[in-house]
C-alpha cells in the first residue's frame, strides 16, 4: 500500500504571524515570537531555518510514503510561491493549497494570482485564534458575510476547500457555524483539519460536533491528533478512540492520514503517526487502506 500525507508543510523561511505577534527563526530549527517565547519549529535535521522538499522526500521516501498534500498557514507563514515551485519540482509526489488574507486590500488580484495563474485548485484556511485568521483580526463569523464572500469563490471554481478552526473552547472553533455553511455549499468539497483537534477529555464535545459535521462533501483529517491529547504518548490511546469515534460517525471514507510535518516530528516520531492509524487495534484493513491512501488518491490525486 502507498500512503499519502495528506497535511504537510514546506517552508522556504519562518515568517509567522500569531496571537503573540510575528514569528521568526533564531537558528538551529528554534523560532521565537516578539513575547520572548521560543521553541523547537523544526527538526535539527530538516535544517536551521527551513523545511525544503527534498527534506519532505527523504521523511516519506525512508517511510513508503509516495505522495504529499502540501498545506500553509500563517504558523510558517505563508509560503505560496514556494509550495507551488515545490509542487512543479516534483508533480508526482506533491499537490499543493494557496492561502491567503481575505482582508488583504487586494485579496482579488492575490487570488486571480493563486488560481488563476499558478493553477492552484486546493485553497486551506486557517481561521484560528492561535496563529490563525483570529489570530490578527477581530473574530469571524463563519457563516458570516466575509467567509462566504471565499466559500463561494471557491466553489465557483470547483476548488477543496480546506480549513482549520483550531482548538475546542476558542473564539474559532465554531462548529455550528461551518455546519451551517457547509450546507450552502453542497457541492464544494471541505476538509475539516486536525479531526477538529479534540484535546483530552474531549469525547462526548467530538461525538455531538462530528455528527453536526459528517456531511456528504466534508472530509477530516487527522493530522496531529495524537499529539493534541498531550501528556500521552504513543500509541495515544485517547486519540485512538477519537479515530474510532469518527469512523463510526463519519466513515473511514471520509478520514485522511495526515501527518503536519515537519513540525510534529519535533514531539514525535513520523513512524509513529504512520503506526498511529496502521497499527490501530479497531480498524480492519480496509478501514486502514482507506484512511492512509485511498481517500486522499481520491480526492486530491484523482485529477
Amino acid at each position: 500500500m502507498k500512503i499519502i500525507d495528506a497535511h504537510a508543510h514546506v517552508v522556504q523561511c519562518i515568517a509567522g504571524t500569531g496571537s503573540q505577534g510575528e514569528l521568526r527563526p533564531c537558528g538551529g530549527g528554534r523560532a521565537a515570537y516578539p513575547t520572548g517565547q521560543s521553541f523547537q519549529i523544526l527538526p535539527p535535521e530538516f535544517g536551521p531555518y527551513s523545511a525544503p522538499p527534498e527534506a519532505l522526500l527523504r521523511v516519506m521516501d525512508a517511510h513508503g510514503v509516495d505522495k504529499a498534500v502540501l498545506l500553509q498557514g500563517n504558523y510558517f507563514g505563508f509560503q505560496n510561491l514556494y509550495t507551488w515551485e515545490a509542487v512543479q519540482a516534483y508533480p508526482d509526489r506533491f499537490t499543493g493549497a494557496a492561502a491567503y488574507d481575505p482582508f488583504s486590500v487586494q485579496a482579488d488580484n492575490i487570488k486571480a494570482h493563486l488560481f488563476d495563474s499558478l493553477g492552484f485548485r486546493i485553497v486551506k484556511f486557517e481561521v484560528s485564534s492561535g496563529s490563525g485568521l483570529m489570530a490578527n483580526h477581530p473574530p469571524v463569523d463563519l457563516d458570516g458575510e466575509v467567509m462566504h464572500r471565499e466559500y463561494r469563490y471557491a466553489a465557483d471554481r470547483d476548488l477543496i476547500f480546506v480549513i482549520d478552526i483550531g482548538k475546542p473552547r476558542s473564539v474559532s472553533w465554531q462548529v455550528d457555524a461551518l455546519a451551517r455553511a457547509i450546507a450552502r455549499y453542497p457541492s464544494l468539497r471541505f476538509v475539516v483539519c486536525h479531526l477538529l483537534s479534540p484535546q483530552l477529555g474531549d469525547g462526548q464535545l467530538l461525538r455531538q460536533s462530528l455528527q453536526k459535521l459528517a456531511l456528504p462533501n466534508v472530509w477530516f483529517d487527522l493530522a496531529a491528533l495524537c499529539l493534541n491529547v498531550k501528556p500521552e504518548a504513543f500509541p495515544y490511546p485517547t486519540a485512538r478512540g477519537y479515530v474510532r469515534d469518527a469512523a463510526d460517525i463519519a466513515g473511514t471514507d471520509r478520514l485522511l492520514w495526515g501527518s503536519d510535518m515537519p513540525s510534529a516530528m519535533t514531539r514525535d516520531s513520523y513512524q509513529h503517526f504512520i503506526d498511529f492509524i496502521a497499527l490501530h487495534p479497531d480498524l480492519n484493513k480496509a478501514d486502514r487502506e482507506n484512511i492512509l491512501s485511498k481517500n486522499a488518491a481520491k480526492l486530491f490525486f484523482s485529477r
